[in-house]
């Protein structure tokens, strides 16, 4: 018996000696046996985690088919002579040699679920049943640099536990990609973007720099540019396509991640109070969901506190739509607007609410959040498949439908007020792996089943004469995460207070909620 078939024999009995049952990462069974430290592989795996990963899952809650479906799927679509290349996201320094902590690319994990940094992958489209070959590049075992930066899989477990039809080095991996470019027509790889726009010889070379970082050798690059500069295509937006359609799998993370964050929004509420700092909210909200088994943040967070001023340039931070400084300090009276969400098991949430400082809102807020309230419920219940709505028919809807409540609360809008000054942004984006999976997302096609979005109208009303006084300075926003159904949307963020009287019972204590 292999020591891989040995390790997964031993998770297994490990996993049925325990008893309770799996919620979130922060859980541990009883049982010593499948978590022995230090672990030998480079990421958590059933054989090392069982307390992180059920025994079909090679990444926690996604099953190694998926990976093998998403492969499949992508090859498929690509025409015959065609070869993919991915490559792993780069260690990213703060300064000097103190480096953060470690993001793996999107779409190479979407692809292998390898989580290791050096690393990159080659499909080839063939025509054999599986209808591709997979080679994995990685470190392998090292145990000088293992002695500092922990475990690396091997290259014979990596094969293995990833499905590959073989792992090698990643110094072996220009020769390979040169090797491979001679006999495939069409090579779908992507680039590190650039703030320039470099001609076709430079990309190359972004190219191979992002996808072998350890391939110095001039001559070596300029043989791989040549094989490569003729048949490049863009791989970015065929794994788009993929991503955003969700998998029942990556459906139950996203739920999970939106529950985190629902009841840290939830807690939030309760934790906060006249004369607390804005970055104490927003390291309690980081905090709860670091304890429920976030991995980081999935954004930095926004709590923009209101402000009440008289002087007309000045704008409290609710109406800042990205206020990430978090420095003020909250006072009575004040409305607070968080924009926060964790990213959990490799998935995104994100959710905005807005609720009173001192537990209940005024008139004006009141209204002005019943306004907005309205306007968002109706446009998340137009998120199915047989509504036939794009997202650019969403936003328009959503001017439509803001236009139509503040009127009814006494505004006298005219010309581009709303899309201009109240409302600059836009409705909605993707979510999923990445916060917003919209760079290659079609806004004018119409919303497919199993894809996920942002609802997230908002109002900010700066203090000038053409608003009414009344709702000066006070900006409201609310966000929820859409599970787009065919007939019905399913809202993720359910575990986030919305509605007038939840927002106060979370303020007030009356839920049965604790900061904690």
């Amino acid at each position: 018996m292999s020591n891989f078939l040995r390790a997964v024999c031993t998770a297994r009995r490990a996993l049925q000696r325990t008893r309770q049952a799996r919620l979130y990462a922060t859980e541990a069974p009883s049982a010593a046996e499948g978590n022995l430290k230090p672990s030998s592989y480079g990421q958590p795996l059933f054989q090392s985690h069982v307390h992180l990963l059920k025994p079909d899952e090679l990444t926690p809650g996604i099953p190694a088919e998926d990976y093998e479906q998403r492969r499949r799927k992508l090859m498929e679509k690509l025409p015959e002579g065609s070869m993919v290349v991915c490559g792993s996201a780069p260690i990213k320094y703060m300064s000097n040699n103190i480096f953060y902590k470690y993001r793996q690319a999107s779409d190479f994990w979407y692809l292998t679920g390898f989580e290791e940094p050096d690393s990159a992958v080659i499909l080839e489209k063939t025509s054999n049943t599986r209808g591709y070959r997979m080679t994995l590049f990685c470190s392998g075992k090292d145990s000088a640099k293992e002695k500092w930066d922990g475990a690396r899989t091997s290259f014979r477990e990596a094969t293995t536990i990833f499905h590959a039809d073989e792992a090698l080095s990643i110094e072996t991996f220009s020769s390979r990609l040169k090797s491979a470019t001679n006999i495939h027509s069409h090579v779908y790889a992507d680039i590190t973007p650039t703030h320039t726009r470099p001609g076709p010889r430079a990309t190359s070379k972004y190219l191979l720099k992002n996808l072998s970082p350890l391939v110095e050798a001039r001559s070596d690059q300029d043989a791989i540019l040549a094989s490569v500069i003729q048949k490049r295509r863009p791989l970015a937006p065929e794994v788009a396509k993929l991503r955003a359609i969700k998998s029942t799998a990556e459906q139950r993370v996203m739920r999970a991640a939106a529950d985190i964050s629902g009841r840290a929004h939830a807690k939030t509420m309760r934790f906060a109070r006249p004369g607390i700092s804005e970055s104490a909210l927003a390291a309690h909200f980081e905090y709860l969901c670091a304890m429920s088994g976030s991995q980081r943040p999935a954004y930095v967070p926004v709590v923009a506190s209101g402000q009440t001023v008289i002087h007309q340039l000045r704008r409290p931070n609710a109406l800042i739509i990205h206020y990430t400084s978090n420095n003020h300090l909250v006072r009575a009276g004040e409305t607070i607007l968080i924009d926060a969400g964790c990213e959990y098991n490799g998935y995104a949430s994100d959710i905005t609410r807005t609720f009173p400082a001192s537990g209940t809102f005024s008139e004006p807020q009141r209204d002005l959040y019943a306004a907005v309230l309205s306007a968002q419920k109706q446009l998340v219940a137009l998120c199915h498949e047989s509504a036939g709505l794009s997202l650019h028919d969403l936003h328009r809807r959503s001017c439509d439908l803001l236009r139509e409540e503040l009127k009814q609360i006494g505004f006298a809008l005219e010309g581009n007020d709303l899309e201009n000054v109240l409302y600059p942004h836009s409705l909605s984006h993707p979510i999923g792996i990445d916060l917003h999976e919209s760079s290659h997302f079609n806004r004018s096609a119409a919303l497919k089943e199993g894809m996920v979005i942002t609802v997230e109208p908002g109002i900010y009303v700066p203090p000038t004469s053409n608003f009414p006084p009344h709702f000066h300075n006070i900006g409201i926003r609310i966000e929820d995460e859409v599970l787009v159904g065919k007939t019905d949307p399913v809202v993720l963020t359910v575990a986030a207070p919305k509605e007038i009287s939840d927002i106060e019972g979370a303020c007030q204590g009356l839920l049965g909620l604790e900061p904690f």
